[in-house]
């Protein structure tokens, strides 16, 4: 079964969102290009706001110049975007997001010139629109590309004392896991939901989760953690908040463990002390250990 690709799902949409600005603005140099003075667009009458601008004496007497900004601008840019975006290349997400941007701050000189109008607005939202998609593709694209190279890590359970427990949704958790059991040389152990937590469905899933700090149910557990001396336990932050597999993990075993440390994994600046203590208090037992990762699609840095 293919894979569902949040990536090619917001490709598609940014595909849409080049080509509809692009498209419109090569339209609409050529209209100002083939008749300068603006009367065959009905824009005649709007060059007398074009002379609040720098250099309107030389360049805005009629639409020339500004056909030729919007062909390069708005027109030229978002094309060749689109063409990257079906070439499936990631430089097209790239440039989309960047001309999302272009297209608001195009917009924004309008604002100045012109009264406020609906033609203004919706262009803006419009090119808001194209830059979040833009952003998003990129993001997507990390995360799917994200690849964990398990020859790495050869060291992992060659101390049976010791075990690390992690749930892990888009890898970057379990990549962390992975380092600490391979270096402690603990035995690994992947926590596992009943709910649906994959995908962009799943993402949402999650993040209502982990907003109303509910503990979601978990697959059976098939090992006894009462004979490890040491149990380290790694977790992704869910909108601020411990995930909501390794709290009911926690809650499961209340007074159970002998030794404990903490490993949380985030894409904030926070350290996260509070979601220790938090951890803690469920557990009924006081961390021996405590670290707290920044993630950001990929890359990983220890606060």
């Amino acid at each position: 079964m293919k894979k569902h690709s949040r990536y090619n799902n917001a490709r598609k949409i940014l595909i849409f969102w080049t080509l509809f600005i692009g498209i419109g603005a090569l339209f609409g140099s050529l209209g100002m290009l083939i008749d300068p003075t603006g009367k065959a667009l009905g824009m005649d009458q709007m060059l007398p706001y074009f002379q609040k601008l720098p250099f309107s004496e030389i360049l805005f007497q009629d639409l020339t110049f500004s056909g030729i900004a919007l062909l390069i601008v708005n027109g030229i840019t978002n094309i060749v975007a689109s063409i990257f975006l079906f070439l499936n290349k990631k430089i097209g997400a790239i440039l989309g997001g960047i001309f999302g941007v272009t297209i608001m701050l195009w917009i924004c000189i309008q604002f100045y010139m012109f009264p406020f109008n609906f033609m203004s607005t919706i262009y803006f939202i419009f090119g808001f629109c194209q830059a979040v998609t833009g952003y998003a593709a990129i993001v997507f694209w990390k995360q799917e590309h994200f690849i964990i190279d398990y020859s790495k890590y050869n060291n992992i359970g060659t101390n049976p004392k010791k075990i690390v427990v992690y749930f892990s949704r888009m890898g970057y958790t379990k990549t962390i896991a992975l380092e600490e059991a391979n270096k402690t040389g603990a035995v690994l152990y992947e926590l596992k939901t009943t709910e649906k937590v994959d995908g962009t469905l799943g993402f949402w899933w999650c993040g209502r989760f982990g907003m109303h700090r509910w503990g979601m149910p978990l697959e059976q557990i098939d090992i006894d953690f009462s004979q490890f001396e040491e149990v380290t336990i790694c977790s992704p932050i869910w909108v601020f908040s411990i995930s909501a597999p390794i709290r009911s993990f926690c809650k499961l075993y209340s007074g159970k463990l002998k030794k404990v440390n903490y490993i949380l994994v985030h894409h904030t600046g926070a350290k996260y002390q509070r979601l220790a203590e938090e951890m803690d208090e469920s557990l009924n037992i006081k961390h021996s250990n405590f670290r707290s990762i920044q993630c950001k699609t990929g890359k990983f840095k220890e606060l």
